[in-house]
């Protein structure tokens, strides 16, 4: 299958929705605290995120970590070409890029390229290294042209406001 994340029509109400903002703004936050802040008792909040849990809404909390802070300098997207464009084989190259440690993010995109890949690198010769050890070794990919980032913001609000969502 091609896509990762197949769309989910799941029934969210506003509540919902404030929970699910407070969370990506500092998934840290107690249970008591979000409570708090969207006017439910700490039980029935905690029943709303076990669902939204549950149904697939809420998928995980990670920690955001320096990079930089632990020896990864170096960030680079990559834009891959594939040779072969049959499912199976996209699919399986798909999930070995996104295994790779220092891979960020995989994303497989329509136009000239099929794929971005997003990487943390110590320096240099280690992105030669990730570039030649798992992209240019691999029979399906036809070419791979790299650019380095020099900076980057992540935005980690909805994409969407709550009027939006019930349109």
């Amino acid at each position: 299958m091609y896509f990762v994340h197949m769309s989910l029509e799941v029934d969210l109400d506003r509540t919902d929705f404030a929970i699910l903002r407070l969370l990506m703004k500092n998934a840290w936050l107690s249970n008591k605290e979000i409570a708090a802040a969207v006017g439910l008792a700490p039980s029935s909040c905690h029943e709303r995120i076990k669902s939204l849990r549950t149904r697939g809404v809420l998928m995980g909390a990670h920690a955001e970590v320096n990079l930089q802070a632990i020896g990864f300098a170096l960030g680079a997207v990559l834009f891959v070409q594939l040779g072969k464009l049959e499912g199976q084989v996209v699919d399986a190259f798909l999930s070995s890029t996104a295994a790779v440690p220092e891979v960020r993010g995989v994303f497989l995109v329509s136009g000239r390229f099929d794929l971005i890949v997003h990487v943390a690198v110590r320096d240099m010769e280690h992105l030669k290294e990730i570039i030649s050890q798992h992209f240019n070794r691999h029979a399906v990919v036809m070419r791979v042209e790299t650019s380095v980032v020099f900076n980057h913001e992540t935005q980690h609000a909805m994409p969407f406001s709550e009027s939006d969502a019930f349109a």
